[in-house]
């Protein structure tokens, strides 16, 4: 079945900005998370496939020969050579091309390197937490289904746990394979002995030589206090295993903050809108507000308050990474006008605003207002 374009999987247009991709991702990479859809191929196949197309279009030389040659640019597969499952953060050929155009791989030549080596592909999942959990820091449970070692073999591909291997006899030990591919040479990871340029003599039953099998892996992620929205931990060795015993990819958690019902975040600064009554702005009163760190705060609400105003509250804001620092809390009022009045609150408006009337500056920035006006329509004679 034939590759759908990236742009259509992520549901872009060609000329989408980097931020436009990004959010596109994260939209159906949570939708079709396999944590999320348990039992569901479907679903696996369609993350799977934005999370391909994602890291080709994130890229901006890679997305470059996307846009010039289309899927041609990359046959060889996303998954790499060695089993890899068919991950889209493994190993591919294209850095190759990159390389031979420009000078310089997509990745890097350690990483291909890596790679060639049968290390394991980087894996990536995706945890939400609350404002609370990221103002103090927690600890989050992520399943990942992944490669890990072959307890039969202990991971060496080998029956009953021999290392005994001998040179691969189709790229000779090298572990890369060479093919043309219209105008480019692309080298890449020997599909036989998945880049180690070994293989194994008698195969273990269970992995097939591979000296790791699928699972799903359980793991407790450490969410620093401060951490921000986007913000990806990286977990060293906890990606894919490698093939018969070569280094583990790492495992890479993006954290998505959920949005808070009272508190708005502004890198360590918070904002907090307090609504109040026009009796209590203009009379001025004491109130309490809640603080992140789940305390409280008493804010004295001067007479004459108005709606926008607000008041700074040194050190109540979000905790900063890595620091024992915190930022501001911002208090912002906004004056709410009074509905369903009973006939005795109507009387009683209504005597205020005569007395306001005969009253100077009782209201000065509406007095000014319309001053002003009377002035605009007085010089165009009207």
């Amino acid at each position: 079945m034939a590759k759908r374009d990236y742009y259509e999987v992520l549901g872009v247009a060609r000329g989408a900005s980097e931020d436009e991709l990004k959010k596109a991702y994260r939209k159906l990479a949570m939708k079709h998370h396999p944590d999320r859809n348990r039992d569901d191929k479907e679903a696996e196949a369609k993350f799977k496939e934005c999370s391909e197309a994602y890291e080709v279009l994130k890229d901006a030389e890679k997305r470059a020969a996307y846009d010039r040659y289309g899927h041609a640019a990359f046959e060889g597969g996303m998954g790499g050579g060695g089993g890899g499952g068919g991950n889209p953060f493994g190993g591919s050929g294209f850095e190759d091309i990159f390389e031979q155009m420009f000078g310089f791989g997509g990745g890097g030549g350690r990483q291909r390197q890596g790679q060639a080596a049968g290390r394991g592909a980087d894996l990536r999942t995706e945890v939400q937490i609350t404002l609370e959990e990221a103002f103090a820091g927690a600890k989050q449970t992520v399943r990942v289904q992944t490669g890990v070692q072959c307890d039969a073999c202990n991971g060496s591909g080998s029956e009953g746990g021999s290392t005994a291997a001998q040179t691969c006899g189709t790229c000779g030990g090298a572990g890369k394979v060479r093919a043309q591919q219209g105008f480019f040479l692309i080298e890449r990871a020997c599909p036989t002995c998945g880049g180690s340029g070994r293989v194994v003599k008698n195969p273990c039953k269970v992995c097939q030589g591979a000296g790791r099998v699928q699972r799903e892996r359980t793991l407790n992620v450490t969410i620093p206090a401060g951490v921000e929205d986007g913000t990806r931990i990286r977990l060293t060795g906890e990606g894919e295993a490698g093939l018969r015993g070569a280094p583990s990819g790492d495992l890479y958690v993006d954290v998505g903050i959920l949005p808070h019902s009272i508190f708005q975040r502004d890198g360590a600064n918070i904002y907090v809108r307090v609504p109040l009554r026009m009796t209590q702005a203009a009379l001025g009163e004491a109130v309490e507000v809640p603080v992140i760190d789940g305390g409280r705060a008493r804010v004295t609400i001067p007479a004459g308050t108005q709606s926008g105003d607000q008041f700074r509250l040194r050190g109540k804001g979000f905790s900063v990474l890595r620091s024992a620092a915190r930022g501001d809390m911002y208090v912002q009022v906004a004056v709410e006008t009074p509905q369903n009045l009973s006939a005795r609150q109507r009387e009683l408006l209504e005597e205020f605003e005569a007395e306001a009337a005969e009253r100077a500056k009782s209201s000065p920035e509406s007095e000014g207002f319309f001053a002003k006006v009377r002035e605009f329509w007085e010089g165009l004679g009207r």
